[in-house]
């Protein structure tokens, strides 16, 4: 097979009419037989990598993928362009998996997706060993280093691969690793030779924002209740956070739900299969959620805690916007948040290692600049300009001299001897009454009431400033008792200052991101949001007809390029990006109807629409009116009708000729046109003919005989 073959199937099975960055040479590494690794962002087009090859070699390519949930979806979606890929787990009944066994066995199948349990069963291995397996593709391959963000002790078992199919290539895929972890799936999978495809980590369609958590479940409302008909994450430390969050959600009016581990199975595919097919648009989850789901029009990623770590948090957001169109990742941050996930990361079995990354995310969080610079940086991407699409870069911090601040929780602390917690130490700077503070005597102390004047909101946020500043730390195996650095033992006994960033302007800040209208996010005019809300609601119509998730029928990329294409015959459809041969047969010409019915309201309604005036007759066309009242609602003369849908016609528009011209009429001018040639004006052909012809079917007859010799190169002009 060859890398044309490729783009053959490219445009007609998937509907895409060129590669993403990496995806040829991918392909071609694969088609040549060689092991690689493939590091590619959430939304990059990962899967197009072995699925592409899978349609076209002679053979059967086994996908390992981590969930049953993820399986189901991709494969649906592939049995939507008509590709012959199935899935083996635990979901299937003993009839449905023999049946699947036996499409295998009669070459039926392209592509199997099955858990690296299964994959790695030796009975189950032997059996492969029948059929004619010519790839294996590792998806979410970071699940198989210690060293990754997600390690599956499970996916280790794959090892095995390389020694039972020695000459058989492995494609291992993942949107997160580092060097640490690359180096470790690597060995681990003992890929021979391999070449190695790092792509750019940068997703320039998320917009970053992070805000204090003050008010986080406020600012979730808003945010949420400006994108009512939209899909979005909303990702919790714990399980009572997320159905509380949830239900606050649902008291205001918004279709959400929760997701968590401690539900029953039952439940947790409920819930997902309810947000997948848009019964709902708010799924309120832990981290256990997401990596099932191949979701391309989720538009929003929240963060109500802060994650863990850059890798978690970076395919995470990862989820919004896989379709390229805009989309917005918000992360709550709070000293609370600090303080439970370090104590998590000290008990952990790495604890350097996870304290290290931790401390690393909270510097992401923390950032004065550009924010995007951070998060590539950390993935090893070079980067020398600001993104100008996050919060820092939208609006650039406002700093004040922190120092006196700074040195009041200093002293206060030096004072009760390094003993005492963040919620202490500010009852002691606010002069608390408190019986447990009176008792330890700490109304006595210099700076007791010192600030008084700084709420307790504040004094949080100072301090998280102070801890991200490295001026103190916190001493987890102490009773989480605050300590100072040596950075901050400067402070405290030097002329050193401190620069706070101005509480006024992260409030300001808030304010701007949880009312922010979607209509600077997706950036379509007034009436094309109106033409994408009503090709949504089609696909919505049809999805739910068909019992599958809405973007197996169309993404939103794809709608959002027929908003502004606007196109109304096959041949413009099939230049949008994802309208692949069975998609058109299945549902093109529906939103064809669609789109001309919304130009013909537009144009009726005096309201300026996109596409030439030609374009817009045939919106008139399509609806079954007469010429007539086509040129009275569009206030043209009936031959300047006639006139657009001969180059209509011309130009390969479904327009059905015999309605204005007979067939022996038609027959008739064509041969005169074939034997004396076609002449520059039509009024010599009407005198040819002693002005039996109208002008306007003349012309409609011409058209037809130029659309049917054009390519044969025979039109004479005389």
């Amino acid at each position: 097979m060859t890398i044309d073959t490729a783009k053959q199937t490219l445009k007609h099975t998937l509907g895409f009419d060129s590669f993403r960055p990496m995806q040829e040479d991918i392909v071609q590494t694969i088609l040549d037989g060689k092991d690689c690794l493939v590091i590619m962002p959430t939304g990059g087009g990962k899967s197009l990598c072995y699925q592409l090859p899978a349609i076209i070699i002679n053979g059967l390519t086994v996908v390992v993928s981590p969930l049953i949930a993820l399986m189901k979806d991709q494969v649906e979606g592939l049995q939507e362009l008509d590709v012959r890929a199935v899935y083996l787990n635990s979901s299937l009944d003993e009839d449905e998996y023999q049946d699947v066994l036996n499409n295998i066995k009669e070459k039926k199948v392209d592509l199997l997706y099955i858990s690296p349990e299964k994959l790695v069963l030796p009975n189950f291995q032997y059996l492969l060993k029948q059929f004619n397996v010519k790839l294996f593709a590792i998806d979410e391959a970071h699940c198989i280093s210690q060293w990754g963000h997600d390690f599956r002790p499970e996916y280790t078992k794959l090892r095995t691969l390389k020694n039972v199919f020695p000459d058989i290539p492995i494609i291992a895929l993942t949107a997160t690793a580092d060097k640490i972890t690359r180096r470790d799936i690597l060995s681990q999978l003992r890929l021979k030779d391999p070449k190695i495809f790092i792509s750019s980590f940068d997703r320039p369609n998320l917009q970053l924002s992070v805000l204090p958590a003050k008010k986080r479940i406020d600012r979730i409302i808003q945010f949420v209740q400006k994108r009512k008909n939209e899909s979005g994450i909303i990702y919790c430390l714990s399980r009572k956070q997320t159905e509380h969050v949830s239900d606050v959600l649902v008291r205001n009016g918004i279709r959400a739900t929760y997701y968590h581990a401690g539900m029953y199975p039952n439940e947790r595919a409920s819930a997902q299969d309810d947000f997948i097919h848009g019964k709902i648009n708010v799924i309120v989850a832990t981290v256990a959620f997401g990596m099932g789901i191949d979701k391309s029009n989720v538009r929003y990623v929240i963060h109500h805690n802060l994650p863990k770590n850059l890798e978690g948090y970076y395919q995470e957001i990862g989820r919004a916007g896989r379709d390229g169109l805009p989309s917005e990742a918000l992360l709550f941050y709070s000293l609370a948040d600090v303080v439970l996930l370090k104590k998590f990361a000290v008990e952990s079995g790495q604890p350097q290692l996870q304290i290290a990354k931790l401390e690393r995310m909270q510097q992401f969080a923390d950032a004065l600049i550009c924010r995007r610079r951070i998060l590539l940086s950390y993935f090893g991407e070079e980067v020398t300009k600001d993104c100008h699409n996050c919060d820092v870069c939208e609006n650039p911090p406002e700093l004040f001299d922190g120092t006196k601040i700074a040195q009041i929780a200093l002293s206060a602390i030096a004072r009760t001897k390094q003993d005492v917690a963040i919620g202490m130490l500010i009852d002691i700077l606010r002069g608390s009454e408190k019986q447990d503070l009176l008792s330890h005597g700490f109304n006595t102390i210099k700076t007791y009431g010192a600030g008084k004047h700084i709420s307790i909101d504040d004094w949080q946020q100072y301090i998280l400033q102070m801890l991200n500043l490295g001026l103190i730390d916190v001493a987890y195996d102490k009773h989480h008792a605050l300590k100072i650095t040596t950075i901050g033992a400067r402070v405290l006994t030097t002329d050193e200052s401190v620069q706070f960033v101005n509480l006024a302007y992260i409030e300001e800040r808030a304010i701007s991101a949880s009312t922010k209208d979607t209509k600077t996010i997706s950036k379509r005019k007034d009436t094309e949001e109106v033409l994408f809300d009503r090709l949504r609601d089609l696909r919505f119509t049809l999805s739910k007809h068909a019992n599958i998730p809405a973007y197996h029928i169309f993404s939103d990329k794809t709608l959002d390029e027929m908003v502004h294409a606007m196109p109304s015959n096959e041949t413009d459809m099939k230049k949008i990006s994802g309208i692949a041969d069975k998609k058109f047969a299945r549902y093109g010409q529906q939103f064809i109807d669609e789109i001309t019915k919304f130009i013909q309201e537009q144009d009726k309604a005096g309201k300026k629409v996109q596409g030439t005036t030609q374009q817009i007759t045939y919106a008139y066309y399509r609806q079954g009116m007469p010429i007539g009242i086509i040129a009275k609602e569009r206030n043209l003369k009936p031959s300047t009708i006639y006139s657009h849908l001969a180059e209509l016609y011309e130009q390969g528009y479904k327009i059905n000729i015999h309605d204005f011209l007979d067939k022996r009429d038609l027959k008739k001018i064509c041969v005169s046109l074939k034997e004396k040639g076609v002449p520059e004006q039509l009024r010599t052909l009407h005198n040819r003919f002693d002005g039996a012809f109208e002008f306007d079917k003349l012309r409609l007859a011409v058209a037809h005989y130029r659309k049917e010799n054009m390519q044969q190169g025979v039109i004479e002009y005389k």
